[in-house]
């Protein structure tokens, strides 16, 4: 397979930028750098997305621990010691962001469960820009409990606040071949809460590839996941979103509601207050 499925491409197609898309996918290969793996020896944070073995719902998890329980164990292989929710040889994306830096590392492939966690045999690895990524100069690592998951069919106003106060979302995807989890960010409201079953959030421009896109137009199936940097408390979602194309060139995704899970005090990080990217547009209003 190419770069880029069918779903991809016809997002590219639809904005006008296939010719910038092959340009921009010449980054993408399959071996992790020296450069790569000293930067996911420092993480204490990574994501990871896919579809749940037992109900196909997609979801977003993030993962912490000590920095270097995400460490590259081979060319194309990291090994991370921590829990999972995955099945074996299940398509994953993973994305390690640092606030500090306003860096960002994917890297989409095969996840095999080890003894100690897993590991993910890469597919595809690459880096984006800092746009939209707000910076966290540092964190610290504290003692939580996390408290019991509340599982929810719609979002209330604690929710609907929650989302609204938000600056930061990863969104997890998966195609025929694969998955990807991928990073969204803006100013506070940039994601709307709509209804108690649906929710909404402006696609800014960004590198042209449209992995994220390009699989929800191929397979609507989505996990999002919303984390207080502060309190370590987390909101993943699950459902499918779709998106719209204005007449000015426009997009917004509308994301629907299957099942959501809240839970407290879920990581053991507190980060510094952010400092918004320049690139965040304003939300509409």
């Amino acid at each position: 397979m190419g770069v880029y499925h069918a779903g991809s491409r016809a997002v590219q197609d639809r904005a006008g930028v296939r010719d910038r898309a092959d340009h921009v996918g010449r980054s993408l290969g399959q071996d992790i750098k020296p450069v790569a793996a000293a930067f996911l020896a420092q993480q204490p944070l990574l994501i990871v997305g896919g579809p749940d073995p037992g109900t196909g719902r997609v979801w977003a998890h993030a993962l912490t621990g000590t920095p270097g329980f995400v460490r590259a164990t081979g060319p194309r292989r990291v090994s991370v010691t921590a829990a999972h929710p995955f099945g074996r040889g299940t398509a994953v994306g993973t994305i390690a962001l640092d606030p500090r830096t306003r860096r960002r590392m994917r890297l989409n492939g095969r996840l095999t469960p080890t003894a100690t966690g897993f590991t993910v045999d890469a597919d595809q690895v690459f880096s984006n820009c800092p746009k939209y990524i707000q910076r966290r100069e540092s964190y610290e690592t504290v003692d939580r409990t996390p408290g019991t998951p509340r599982h929810l069919t719609g979002l209330g106003t604690a929710e609907a606040d929650f989302i609204a106060a938000a600056d930061t979302f990863f969104l997890a995807t998966v195609h025929g071949a694969g998955a990807d989890a991928s990073h969204r960010g803006g100013n506070p409201g940039f994601v709307r809460v709509t209804s108690p079953h649906e929710l909404t959030w402006p696609d800014y421009s960004g590198n042209a590839m449209f992995l994220s896109l390009g699989n929800l137009h191929a397979d609507p199936r989505a996990g999002l996941l919303f984390l207080d940097w502060e309190t370590g408390s987390t909101l993943q979602l699950t459902g499918e979103a779709r998106t719209g194309f204005a007449e000015d060139g426009t997009r917004t995704v509308r994301f629907t509601l299957t099942e959501a899970r809240w839970t407290p005090d879920a990581l053991p990080l507190r980060w510094s207050a952010p400092e918004y990217s320049p690139a965040n547009p304003e939300p509409a209003r």
